[in-house]
């Protein structure tokens, strides 16, 4: 990570912490603070992304504005944050996309939609478009289905693979992560632990404490999960048994993608209407542009996905299809670099973090 302003202002207000202590019991970071007496910009994109923003430590902090040191950890911290998805993405040229992530998203959305679109209008005519079919693959051959599909997200799978990859290096990780310390991280993902703040939830907007937060990144993350299971289930029905689609209404695929996408738009709709009534001083708000265009995109993926099962077998199905695939192929592609980085990042700070655990003294965390 490189020297920024960001990332001097972050340690300026992590040390101020780190002889403080006030907020040790708060979440993850702070105890990885007090582990740590000099702060390298590795270490500071290692805190950054082991943040959740639960923004507890703000409201109980006596520094925080109006004191004249002004220390803001959450905001600090999300400031580094941004610019490591930058500093670590993978490759270098495609950094750039993330100064102005909301524009890219919502031109990848409407060039997605059109593509698809234009393709399955060459592929049926104007009129075969539009006309009731029994199967999506009438429309879109399965064949082109997977080669978009595994050309784009295989290579966003790479490109975050090798952020995960820059980003370890970059936080100081030593050794292999035992069992243990992947079992305990990987709980503290599933969980979203962390987004409970010290126990009682977020500071959403005032000193007031609530799940909300922790419950809508559960519905999105595990609706986003089921629609997931929804479709590998859909593809081993169909190359595994040799049942191709539409599947009946009570079958697995039908009712996982429908319990997901309802989880999604309910996840993403509250986390949406969230950003507008937050307080503002805890975060930074130039970064809103990003965060409000991906919880369109997953919303707009879930949303047309419920519409294309309502309206399948009928004429509208090809326009549906084509709307929906255009949204799922914008994301694809768009992947590595909005914010759904933070998840890889996150995920490895908290990898990260249960290793050094073991580094306390005996009595410790």
């Amino acid at each position: 990570m490189q020297e920024t302003d960001a990332v001097a202002r972050a340690r300026r207000d992590i040390e101020i912490c780190n002889a403080c202590r006030y907020c040790e019991g708060f979440c993850a970071v702070f105890p990885a603070i007090e582990l740590r007496r000099e702060f390298s910009a590795g270490d500071i994109s290692y805190l950054a992304n082991l943040c959740h923003n639960c923004r507890g430590c703000y409201y109980a902090c006596q520094y925080a504005p109006p004191h004249e040191w002004g220390v803001n950890v959450p905001a600090s911290l999300a400031e580094v944050r941004a610019e490591s998805y930058a500093e670590y993405a993978w490759p270098r040229p495609l950094a750039s996309a993330f100064a102005r992530n909301g524009t890219l998203l919502s031109l990848a959305a409407a060039l997605g939609i059109a593509l698809v679109l234009a393709l399955s209008m060459l592929a049926n005519g104007a009129a075969g478009l539009f006309a009731a079919r029994g199967s999506f693959y009438d429309i879109i051959p399965l064949w082109a289905m997977q080669a978009a599909g595994i050309a784009t997200l295989g290579f966003s799978i790479l490109a975050l693979a090798m952020g995960a990859r820059n980003f370890w290096r970059d936080a100081g990780a030593r050794g292999r992560a035992g069992p243990v310390a992947v079992g305990v991280a990987l709980w503290d993902v599933l969980t979203l632990k962390n987004l409970g703040g010290g126990g009682n939830g977020c500071n959403d907007n005032s000193e007031a404490f609530s799940m909300r937060r922790r419950w809508l990144h559960h519905a999105m993350f595990y609706g986003f999960l089921l629609c997931f299971a929804a479709t590998t289930t859909g593809f081993a029905y169909h190359a595994v048994f040799g049942w191709p689609a539409p599947y009946a209404v009570l079958s697995a695929p039908v009712l996982l993608g429908t319990g997901g996408g309802l989880l999604m738009i309910a996840g993403c709709v509250g986390l949406l209407a969230m950003k507008f009534v937050d307080d503002p001083a805890p975060n930074v708000r130039r970064l809103l542009g990003g965060d409000v265009a991906l919880l369109l995109l997953l919303a707009l993926i879930a949303v047309t996905g419920l519409v294309l099962l309502a309206v399948r077998a009928t004429g509208a199905m090809g326009l549906a299809l084509a709307i929906h695939l255009g949204f799922i192929l914008a994301f694809f592609v768009v992947l590595p670099y909005s914010k759904m980085v933070h998840g890889v990042y996150r995920s490895a700070a908290l990898l990260r973090r249960a290793m050094e655990r073991k580094l306390k003294p005996l009595g410790g965390e």
